[in-house]
């Protein structure tokens, strides 16, 4: 059985901020780069392939559709005031979705190499100005500059686990 760590609590994951798309896709060289060369390692519950996959699968249901359903209006309510917040601050670490066996959803095991494609392609698409035609069942509807802004938070949260 393996046990799980608090990752709200963990102690020595890097500080990491994205201003634009290129500096995400620069970090993905990065850890890609630092995987071939042996020195990539991570803290908490998942690899590095794991958070590149979930970090694309993210992206993708706005694309696809999300694996979720609406949380009651008043946790929208919120989660509303959350992304705000968020968006400014970054996301907080040990966060679950109530119900969801992991916590969240995304969360397959994959090679880096595997993770950081998906995650690229996504990316393109937001880059691109492809418009996500699901809303966020969280969040609800969003410009296409805050979507791209939580998914920077969201990959500044989760790529601060990976150490190279």
């Amino acid at each position: 059985m393996d046990v799980k760590v608090n990752t709200a609590r963990l102690a020595g994951r890097r500080h990491v901020h994205f201003d634009s798309i290129d500096d995400l896709l620069a970090e993905i060289d990065r850890i890609e780069s630092s995987e071939k060369d042996g020195t990539l390692e991570t803290l908490g519950n998942w690899s590095a392939g794991q958070i590149l996959g979930h970090l694309a699968s993210w992206i993708e249901y706005g694309y696809q559709g999300y694996p979720m359903k609406a949380p009651p209006w008043v946790m929208r309510l919120i989660l509303k005031w959350m992304l705000k917040w968020s968006l400014r601050k970054g996301m907080p670490a040990g966060m679950k979705i109530p119900g969801v066996k992991e916590g969240t959803y995304g969360t397959e095991e994959q090679s880096v190499s595997v993770g950081a494609k998906r995650l690229r392609e996504a990316l393109s698409r937001l880059k691109l100005g492809e418009r996500c035609p699901y809303e966020s069942p969280s969040f609800g509807p969003m410009s296409h500059k805050d979507r791209i802004a939580l998914n920077l938070r969201h990959a500044e949260l989760h790529l601060g686990f990976i150490r190279y």
